[in-house]
């Protein structure tokens, strides 16, 4: 049986042959892998902190909006698809998922598996786009887009949602408003998901190719957390924008 002495040199052994596998990845302004690996998490952190800051005034705005024109956001959200919303929910998280799986096959050098999951994340990913270029397609023909298309409550055929409108005290110009913060909440998100999707599809190039199952996944980890970043924004933003008016599914019932 090893002696604990024996042991003890073995796991040196070990470390130090880890060590200098890895050195061609040990940036020269770093004192160990170690370090590296610290010191890159933590700059992902703060990243994802100021992007952080960066929904958060359109989170103020939205509340802000919403406390003094509480009906009009009860409006406008009745003429979002609630039913699209929910599947690109599901779509997110199920990406989530893949991703966190991609992660792991990066971790145990695992490259059939790397490719294969962030294969699924991205076609997830271009999925999600997808449903919301058909929503903001309905919304353009509706004539619900600010600055665009807005003559939803001009139209004859909404003349009664107009007049509901009136009598409840909302002015259709404060339904405006939720659409333009709806249309900036979602649009900075799909920008969001755009830069997602480039980055894993390079990913997924750099991978077959023998990237990050050599010992080197870090990248691997740090995107995932950038995509799991913007999951948890879609994960706000649904119910905020769309579950206002809860799920029956009459229109403008105020």
């Amino acid at each position: 049986m090893a002696s604990e002495t024996e042991l003890i040199d073995t796991a040196e052994v070990e470390e130090a042959a880890y060590e200098h596998a890895h050195l061609k990845y040990l940036h020269h302004h770093f004192d160990d892998l170690g370090q590296q690996r610290e010191s890159t998490s933590l700059a992902m952190w703060l990243f994802l902190a100021t992007e952080a800051m960066m929904f958060g005034g359109l989170f103020f705005a939205y509340t802000l909006y919403r406390w003094l024109y509480g009906g009009a956001y009860h409006a406008g959200s009745r003429e979002l698809n609630i039913l699209l919303g929910a599947t690109n929910t599901l779509v997110l998280l199920i990406s989530s998922l893949t991703m966190a799986m991609g992660v792991y096959s990066a971790a145990t050098r695992n490259r059939r598996n790397l490719v294969l999951f962030l294969v699924i994340t991205w076609l997830l990913g271009f999925t999600f786009l997808g449903i919301k270029a058909v929503e903001w397609t309905k919304d353009y023909n509706e004539g619900l887009i600010p600055a665009v298309r807005w003559d939803f409550f001009s139209r004859e055929e909404n003349r009664s949602v107009t007049q509901e409108l009136a009598e409840h005290g909302v002015h259709p110009d404060h339904v405006k408003m939720y659409f333009v913060l709806y249309f900036c909440m979602t649009g900075l998100h799909a920008l969001h998901m755009v830069a997602g999707l480039i980055l894993v599809g390079a990913f997924i190039f750099l991978s077959a190719k023998g990237r990050f199952t050599d010992g080197n996944d870090q990248p691997v980890e740090i995107m995932g957390l950038y995509w799991h970043f913007v999951d948890i924004i879609w994960v706000f933003l649904f119910p905020l924008l769309y579950l206002i008016g809860g799920f029956t599914m009459d229109r403008m019932h105020l």
